[in-house]
């Protein structure tokens, strides 16, 4: 049974979300404001946190900077009808996925069951007998091993969500060939959830700024503008 984390301070979103994931089979945590679920985090980490943007005490981009200090656990915000501006920066801060208020609860459902399937399926419980997805690959600096959701680049050790990590196992799996945004939006999200081209931006910046700190001349990802995004080996 997944654990998940709801931090929202409006009570009547706490209440009706969590029971819908409850009948859903999840077991759910309510916290209503940032710091009282990063006290709680602290002592034990849930499989996924959903997170609203703007809470007392500390809000949820300031939390979300925290988990990104020491976890890459799903991370999915609960963002304003019209706030672009909150979706996009908490994209580059390391989430996972926005849903936009008023929202489905079905479709908020459907998104933590994608990214929970896809943290399973790069953990180091995956199962092996995937051997396409599951060998280590090596591409010129790069090596990634979809078992332990590893990266390193040059040697270094690079921390990567499992959205992006997801981005650049696509783009590296093939280097030369270049991937639309619908044909990553297919790798990064299932079929019924949708998302927008400003998304995958968000994230290939976000994956880019991580591999930069590795080095500061990576290069390996090309943007072919209104076309899509390659990966050329180095």
């Amino acid at each position: 049974m997944s654990k998940i984390a709801l931090v929202d301070d409006d009570r009547n979103i706490l209440t009706s979300v969590s029971m819908t994931l409850e009948a859903e089979g999840f077991e759910v945590e309510t916290y209503n404001d940032g710091q009282a679920a990063l006290d709680a985090f602290n002592k034990k980490l849930p499989d996924m946190a959903v997170l609203d943007i703007k809470m007392p005490r500390m809000d949820g981009m300031d939390l979300l900077q925290r988990l990104r200090q020491k976890t890459q656990m799903p991370v999915i915000f609960l963002t304003s009808k019209d706030d672009e501006i909150d979706e996009v920066l908490g994209l580059r801060m390391g989430a996972d996925d926005y849903v936009k208020k008023p929202f489905s609860q079905r479709l908020l459902v459907e998104r933590i069951r994608a990214l929970l399937r896809r943290q399973e399926a790069t953990s180091g419980d995956a199962t092996v007998a995937n051997t396409g997805d599951a060998k280590v690959m090596e591409r010129g600096e790069l090596r990634m091993d979809p078992l332990r959701h590893a990266v390193s680049w040059k040697g270094e050790d690079v921390s990567l969500t499992v959205t992006e990590f997801l981005l650049l196992q696509a783009l590296a799996q093939r280097p030369g060939f270049v991937k639309s945004r619908d044909q990553l939006m297919d790798v990064a999200y299932d079929d019924q959830v949708y998302v927008d081209d400003r998304t995958i931006d968000s994230h290939i910046k976000r994956l880019r700024k991580k591999m930069r700190a590795a080095d500061s001349e990576f290069s390996a990802i090309e943007t072919l503008y209104g076309i899509g995004y390659r990966y050329n080996e180095e």
